[in-house]
C-alpha cells in the first residue's frame, strides 16, 4: 500500500509521463495519429492475401477473423517490446532525478493502451462494412481490455528491470514475441490446431484475450466468463509479483546504467 501511495502522490507525473509516450509516438510525423490506424491495416492486408488468397484459408469473413486477431496482437506485442528498452532509454533521467521508478512501465504499457483503444476503431470498421454488425457483447470490451492490461503491465514490470541487469533479453523479446505470434491463434482458428497440440494454446494467456476479442466482435456471442475472470486474476498476481521484482531490482537501476 506504501507503494501505491507513493506513486499515487507522483499521479502528475505519471500523467506527463503517459502524454510524453502518446506524442513521442507521433512526434515529427507528417501522418501522426493516422499510423495507429495505416500500420495494423497494412498486416491485416498482408495476411489476408498469403492465407486467404494464396493458401486458401476457408474461414469465412477471414479479414475481419484476422483484425481481430492482429490489431490486439500489436498492441501487446509493441508494448513488450518498448518495455524491455524503456528503463535503459531513461537511465539518464534515473541517475539524476528521484521519482518512483515503476512510472516508467506503467507510462509505456498505459500509452499504448490508449493507441489500441484508436485501433480499436478499426476492428469495428470492418466489423460494421464487412456486415457483421455490432452485437450488445461489445459491452464486454472493457473486461478484456483490463485482462490485457494486467497481462502486458505484469511482463512489462518483469522485462523492464531483468533488461537493466542482462541486455541480452531484449534481443531474445523479438525472437519469443516471433515464436508466440505462431503460438497464438492469431492467423488460424483455434479449432484448427490438432488435438495434440492444443496444450500449446492452452498455457498461452493471449489465446483466451483473442479468442475474447472474437467472441465479442467476430462471433456477436458472450465472453466465456470463467477463463475471462482467470485471466484477470492471473494479470492481477502477475502485477503483484513483477512489482515486487521491479521493486527489488530497481535499487541496483543507478549503477548498472
Amino acid at each position: 500500500m506504501n507503494e501505491i501511495k507513493r506513486i499515487y502522490n507522483y499521479r502528475e507525473l505519471l500523467k506527463t509521463s503517459i502524454k510524453k509516450e502518446v506524442r513521442s509516438k507521433y512526434k515529427n510525423s507528417f501522418l501522426g495519429v493516422v499510423w495507429s490506424f495505416f500500420y495494423p491495416l497494412l498486416q491485416i492486408v498482408v495476411y489476408a492475401v498469403i492465407f486467404s488468397l494464396i493458401l486458401k484459408n476457408k474461414q469465412e469473413h477471414y479479414t475481419i477473423f484476422l483484425c481481430c486477431g492482429i490489431i490486439p496482437w500489436t498492441f501487446f506485442s509493441i508494448a513488450v517490446n518498448k518495455s524491455a528498452f524503456v528503463i535503459i532509454e531513461n537511465g539518464n533521467i534515473i541517475k539524476k532525478v528521484y521519482f518512483p521508478r515503476e512510472i516508467i512501465p506503467i507510462s509505456v504499457v498505459t500509452a499504448e493502451t490508449i493507441n489500441f483503444l484508436i485501433s480499436t476503431i478499426i476492428i469495428i470498421g470492418f466489423v460494421i462494412f464487412g456486415g457483421k454488425g455490432i452485437s450488445k457483447y461489445i459491452l464486454s470490451y472493457p473486461v478484456i481490455l483490463i485482462a490485457q492490461y494486467l497481462i502486458i503491465l505484469a511482463i512489462s514490470f518483469i522485462v523492464s528491470s531483468i533488461c537493466v541487469y542482462f541486455r541480452d533479453l531484449q534481443h531474445f523479446i523479438g525472437i519469443i514475441l516471433q515464436l508466440l505470434f505462431y503460438a497464438t491463434p492469431i492467423v488460424y482458428s483455434q479449432n484448427s490446431i490438432p488435438t495434440g497440440f492444443q496444450w500449446i494454446l492452452k498455457y498461452n494467456p493471449m489465446t483466451y484475450i483473442i479468442n475474447a476479442y472474437r467472441d465479442i466482435f467476430y462471433y456477436g456471442q458472450a465472453i466465456k466468463i470463467k477463463p475471462m475472470m482467470y485471466m484477470i486474476f492471473l494479470g492481477m498476481v502477475g502485477v503483484f509479483l513483477g512489482f515486487k521484482l521491479f521493486n527489488k531490482l530497481q535499487r541496483g537501476f543507478a549503477e548498472q546504467l
